[in-house]
């Protein structure tokens, strides 16, 4: 028999509460509680708990002819915790007949994997935890947040142990090939891929109650011969789905549930598919084919790519921003830094700051707290600088040296107000007003904290801005950039060259080939000779 995988995410952010530059400093609380607990228990009843009960009354009537899979974030875990419980006993409920699938993803729901494969790791591996101690099992298939995947992210998934992903089956990279085989990795092809069918999957996400669609309304029995029109030597349908999609966005007058309950008795009766979980389908299918994806897909937008959380310069801005603190977090203690750390890194953040408002507008509108892109940066920018603030605080009394992340948030913050400026109007010009007077503040901090630093190592420039670094990189000798690179790490290498110019980079080859052995003396010579001349284009 052919197969169809349902895959639902279940997730939803710690929203933040309106954060003013008069907040920073004084107040640390950037959550808006009535928010949080409002959205996720409106999403509980109208959702979650209508949506287990059928899929558990489902298992009970066809035992294990009926399988589904989940994953949950750990952001989504802790509110359900701490303000809907009763969906927390649901999905235990659910755990224990033994047909459900927990997958393991990233615990904040994060794009980690697209900047540090470090914290990747470690979120993927706290997931992990608060899945077994919830519910009992350990996940051993794994998705992405928003199914991102590339070669190399898969890659990463696979050198942690997991032997399978899911993902999407973009058009773009399968061309002519359909999503409906098994996959697998380009780099290792140990790890299996399973890929979502995206028109059927959307037919039910986002056009079940379309009325101007010419297939409105979607019956089971319409689904079903819409499964039987795939070609027979297909293995399996990827059926992947925001869990939101029963009773929230689809509301339950449009007869969402209706359908749901129908949907196993149809493909019984009228096919020859049954349902499968990730790891059946991991033990029961082999790969027909590697894919090759070099840049990162998604299941997000017509584009299925990064764009919906990265690209624009709001996004990129605070995204580089957010990640240069990686270093300086590390090995912290205090268990709030850890914890703001952790949500703040939460993929919706970013997703507001999407400035596509043509085909996919609706789409990121839903749910989302901010009247403009700009108004979300604005708000999450004063709060990452408060953040920035106290984690320099918490570096210092650990003895460490946080440099310059302070004066290259606060320079970088001036440039993209230039852009608010221009795109918003009275009111938001009113906050941009603010930002730049924090901006100023942080300036003076951050050069007092240059000042003070007791000496900038070449290591370090692997913490520096994109911007800051490529702006150094244009004053230097190629020259004296080959031999400092000879004692460097492959990651530090690796980060100085894909800030050079191509021309740069072109000259750097020619003179790598030219240089011969160069000793430990030239080496510390010319990394001190760089670091001497940082210091003078950026005292």
């Amino acid at each position: 028999m052919r197969s169809i995988c349902l895959y639902f995410q279940v997730h939803q952010p710690f929203r933040l509460r309106t954060y003013r530059f008069f907040d920073m400093g004084r107040d640390h609380n950037y959550y808006d509680e009535y928010q949080n607990r409002y959205i996720i228990r409106r999403v509980a009843e109208k959702s979650y708990l209508p949506a287990n009960k059928i899929m558990l009354d489902l298992i009970k009537e066809y035992g294990a002819a009926f399988k589904v899979s989940y994953s949950i974030s750990g952001i989504a875990l802790q509110q359900l915790e701490q303000y809907a419980p009763a969906v927390i006993d649901s999905f235990k409920a659910l755990a224990k007949t033994g047909n459900v699938e927990f997958l393991a993803e990233t615990y904040a729901h994060s794009l980690s994997s697209l900047k540090s494969p470090e914290e990747f790791k470690a979120q993927v591996k706290a997931h992990s935890m608060k899945i077994e101690e919830l519910f009992g099992v350990k996940p051993t298939s794994f998705r992405n947040t928003e199914l991102i995947y590339s070669d190399d992210i898969g890659a990463m998934v696979a050198d942690m142990g997991y032997d399978l992903m899911l993902t999407e089956g973009a058009k773009h990279v399968l061309g002519w090939k359909s999503p409906n085989y098994m996959y697998c990795n380009a780099i290792n092809p140990r790890l299996k891929l399973l890929l979502r069918n995206f028109t059927l999957s959307d037919d039910i996400s986002f056009r079940f109650s379309q009325q101007s669609w010419g297939e409105w309304p979607v019956t089971a029995d319409k689904f079903v011969s819409w499964l039987n029109n795939i070609n027979k030597e297909e293995q399996v349908v990827n059926i992947f789905a925001d869990y939101e999609t029963f009773g929230e966005h689809q509301w339950a007058e449009t007869g969402i549930f209706d359908f749901l309950k129908a949907l196993p008795a149809a493909v019984y009766k009228d096919s020859d598919f049954s349902f499968k979980n990730p790891r059946d389908l991991a033990t029961e299918l082999q790969p027909v084919s590697a894919i090759h994806v070099p840049y990162a897909i998604s299941w997000a937008d017509e584009e299925r790519d990064l764009t919906a959380w990265l690209g624009n310069d709001l996004q990129d801005d605070a995204f580089d921003n957010l990640y240069a603190l990686k270093k300086v977090i590390d090995g912290t203690e205090d268990q709030q830094l850890i914890r703001d750390w952790n949500y703040l890194q939460t993929s919706d953040h970013f997703y507001y700051m999407c400035t596509k408002w043509f085909s996919d507008g609706d789409v990121h509108k839903y749910f989302n707290p901010y009247q403009s892109p700009y108004e979300a940066y604005i708000n999450y920018m004063n709060i990452l600088s408060d953040f920035t603030i106290r984690v320099n605080e918490d570096a210092k009394k650990r003895g460490l040296n946080p440099l310059e992340i302070m004066q290259d948030l606060a320079e970088k913050q001036k440039e993209i107000i230039k852009e608010v400026g221009k795109n918003v109007k009275h009111g938001l010009q009113e906050g941009a007003k603010e930002v730049s007077q924090k901006a100023q503040k942080a300036r003076v901090e951050a050069k007092k904290q240059l000042k003070a630093a007791q000496e900038l190592r070449f290591e370090d420039l692997q913490d520096m801005s994109k911007t800051r670094l490529k702006n150094f990189l244009k004053e230097v000798e190629s020259e004296e950039i080959a031999k400092a690179l000879k004692g460097a790490g492959e990651d530090l290498s690796s980060y100085i060259t894909d800030n050079m110019g191509v021309r740069a980079k072109k000259k750097l080859d020619d003179i790598n080939k030219q240089l011969k052995k160069v000793s430990k003396t030239d080496i510390k010579k010319s990394q001190e000779n760089l670091m001497k001349k940082f210091k003078e284009i950026f005292k």
